[in-house]
C-alpha cells in the first residue's frame, strides 16, 4: 500500500509513469530528481500518510525502497 501511494506521489511530482517506479529506483540517478523534487515528494508523503519524517532520516533517503522504509517506520 505504501509503495502504491508513493509511486503516485512521485509520478505527480516528477511527471513520470508510476509503473516505472520500483523499490530499487533511485530519485537522483534513475528519475533525475533534484533536491527540490525530493523535498516536494517528501512533503507529499508526509501529507498523504499524515506522518513526519525527521530531517536526519530524510537525508538518508536515496531510493524508493528507502522512502518506503521511512514511511513504515514513521507509521509504527
Amino acid at each position: 500500500m505504501e509503495l502504491e501511494k508513493l509511486q503516485n506521489i512521485i509520478a505527480e511530482v516528477l511527471n513520470v509513469d508510476a509503473s516505472e517506479v520500483t523499490m530499487d529506483t533511485t530519485f537522483t540517478d534513475d528519475l533525475g530528481a533534484d533536491s527540490l523534487d525530493v523535498f516536494q515528494i517528501l512533503m507529499g508523503v508526509e501529507e498523504a500518510f499524515d506522518i513526519e519524517i525527521q530531517q536526519e532520516e530524510a537525508e538518508q533517503i536515496v531510493s524508493v525502497g528507502d522512502a518506503v522504509e521511512a514511511i513504515k517506520k514513521a507509521i509504527e
